[in-house]
C-alpha cells in the first residue's frame, strides 16, 4: 500500500529530432540539363533560378546538394526523380547520405 507522500515517478518524455538526409544529385553525361531542372523544380520545389544554379553546381562539380530532409521524404523525392529518369531513358543518378 502506497502513503500518501510516495515520490511519484517523474516520467520526462523528450522528443527527439529526426536525422536529416542530404539529397545528392550525381552528374552524368547523358542526363539532360533541361531534364535536371525539370526534376528540381517538379519534384524538389526549387524556383528555376535556384534549379539552374544547381544544375550547374552539378555539372561543374559531379555532384551536388539538392535538399535536406527526414530519411523517409529523402528516399520518396530520390524515388520518384529515379522513377522519372527511368521512363525517360535517362541513367540519372541521386544517392541519399546522413547529414
Amino acid at each position: 500500500m502506497a502513503t500518501k507522500n510516495a515520490a511519484k515517478e517523474r516520467s520526462e518524455s523528450r522528443t527527439k529530432e529526426p536525422k536529416h538526409y542530404n539529397v545528392i544529385m550525381l552528374n552524368d553525361d547523358f542526363t539532360t540539363m533541361d531534364f535536371v531542372v525539370e526534376i528540381l523544380t517538379d519534384i524538389f520545389h526549387k524556383d528555376s533560378v535556384t534549379a539552374q544554379a544547381i544544375m550547374m553546381s552539378v555539372h561543374k562539380n559531379g555532384r551536388a546538394v539538392v535538399g535536406i530532409y527526414p530519411y523517409d521524404i529523402a528516399v520518396t523525392k530520390v524515388g520518384a526523380a529515379l522513377s522519372r529518369a527511368k521512363s525517360e531513358g535517362f541513367p540519372f543518378r541521386m544517392t541519399v547520405e546522413e547529414a
